[in-house]
């Protein structure tokens, strides 16, 4: 009986510890001025961050936006919360708040005419919401964002058109589009997947003004001095389902031609959730990295 005692006792103990060794991921949803909806969305927060002595620490936050045709619990439900805890448990990356909100089909942008102002929703109302509701790192050292595919392409322009915001920016297959809005509207008439797919974000035919407006390149190149102060990673696959190697490769291009320090990967494979996730230890330990040097 005694040495059951101890046995017990040695379970007891050690139970918190297990508990606060995981990672949780909370769930919630946001009611929308901006968008006259409700937006839902999942943060996943690091261990030890609902423990009692760890109620004064503060974390850095990753945003990360979902691709078309997923949702905010994509990343968590799907093989990247093990990506992530695996990441964590053999000490290769430090702890962070990852936040993914619901982004549907937006692109992550203001919609033509402004009807879906989703690029002023992420950036007036829902960072603001996380920043005040959890325990996050103030201000740009502690703030960054990634995405795959459409997420990719707004994690991108979120970053490009506001490099005063966010630390560092990523992305997996990001949705950089070499087409002209001219070669874009045919493709949407002769109902290419790629034409249907940008027509709801970006207009039919694409609205040419709105086009420039939220143009990677045009704000690679817009911004190329401020964009030197951004860590910036992206990779893609090379058989890539819609051709986006051949934006990747170009964004590449043009930012080695202006001197703007970036890590550019092209690996074999094509545009799905098992390239994602392949690489997703890669696109955490650059973010993990940037936030040491940052702090």
């Amino acid at each position: 009986m005694p040495r059951f005692r101890r046995l017990l006792l040695a379970l007891s103990t050690l139970l918190p510890l297990v508990a606060n060794a995981q990672s949780r991921t909370d769930c919630n949803v946001i009611n929308s001025r901006i968008l006259q909806q409700a937006v839902h969305y999942c943060v996943q927060l690091p261990p030890g961050y609902d423990a009692k002595e760890s109620t004064h620490r503060r974390y850095p936050v990753l945003y990360f936006l979902h691709g078309l045709g997923q949702n905010e619990q994509t990343l968590f439900s799907t093989g990247g919360w093990s990506v992530i805890e695996d990441l964590r448990r053999q000490h290769k990356i430090a702890d962070f708040l990852v936040v993914a909100p619901e982004g549907k089909r937006s692109f992550y942008i203001n919609s033509p005419g402004n009807k879906l102002r989703y690029s002023d929703f992420f950036l007036q109302e829902f960072m603001a919401h996380i920043e005040n509701k959890y325990r996050v790192r103030p201000g740009r050292s502690g703030r960054a964002i990634t995405g795959v595919s459409m997420g990719g392409y707004g994690a991108l322009r979120f970053a490009f058109a506001h490099p005063e915001l966010f630390s560092a920016v990523s992305a997996q297959s990001a949705a950089l589009i070499t087409q002209t809005p001219q070669e874009l509207s045919a493709a949407g008439r002769s109902g290419t997947p790629l034409g249907r797919v940008m027509g709801p974000a970006f207009g039919e035919p694409i609205n040419v003004p709105h086009w420039q407006q939220n143009d990677i390149f045009l704000l690679a190149r817009k911004n190329r001095l401020t964009l030197r102060s951004l860590a910036i990673y992206f990779n893609c696959g090379q058989q890539d389902d819609f051709g986006f190697e051949d934006g990747a490769a170009a964004l590449h291009q043009q930012l080695q031609a202006k001197g703007v320090k970036h890590e550019y990967h092209l690996y074999p494979g094509d545009h799905s959730l098992t390239y994602f996730l392949v690489h997703m230890d890669e696109v955490m330990e650059f973010h993990s990295r940037i936030f040491g040097e940052q702090k």
